[in-house]
């Protein structure tokens, strides 16, 4: 990219002038806020790089909202070629038969045998609710009454207790966590 003149700084200033205009373009025609921001971003970039194919004579603003309608364009597309992927995938997967979650007995004896040696480790009560409700399958509405907790409570509870035996896992096994622990391997 070639150094920027008082020319270019004039186009970018004029561009940087109408931001807000250009944004509420690009909001008007994606759904997702995140994507918009991120297809203005884009656009401003591609106007950076292409600065020296802007002709003379054509409107600085007019030639950036073309940039910004083939990049609207291009986002379509390419969320459309996506979508046919994943209805693809989804049809072998239902022709394969593989489209079903596994039953909670199905996966009990591929979870990593590490998780047992570990339970101990962690707090005990920690670990008695893992014991209940994610391997023994309780529901957590009785496992809370029975502790005379709220459900509320039970879930924070639950919630710090996985971050415990995630970290003592992650600690023990490494590599193998990041992956999950289905068919460990440590």
């Amino acid at each position: 990219m070639k150094k920027a003149g008082p020319e270019w700084q004039d186009i970018l200033q004029q561009l940087l002038a109408q931001e807000s205009s250009f944004r509420t373009f690009v909001r008007r025609r994606l759904a997702d806020e995140a994507l918009a921001e991120d297809v203005l971003q884009q656009s401003l970039m591609r106007a950076v790089e292409h600065q020296h194919a802007l002709p003379k004579t054509e409107n600085v603003v007019g030639w950036f909202y073309r940039i910004l309608r083939h990049a609207i364009v291009d986002t379509y597309r390419s969320r459309a070629a996506d979508a046919r992927k994943t209805d693809a995938l989804w049809k072998e997967l239902v022709a394969a038969g593989e489209d079903q979650t596994p039953a909670l007995d199905e996966l009990r004896p591929t979870v990593c045998a590490c998780l047992y040696r570990l339970l101990p480790n962690i707090r005990p009560a920690y670990a008695e609710l893992l014991r209940r409700i994610d391997l023994q399958g309780e529901s957590p509405a009785a496992v809370a009454q029975d502790l005379r907790v709220t459900p509320n409570n039970l879930t924070v509870r639950l919630h710090r207790a996985r971050q415990a035996l995630r970290a003592s896992l992650e600690q023990s096994c490494g590599l193998c966590t990041k992956h999950g622990c289905l068919n460990c391997t440590c």
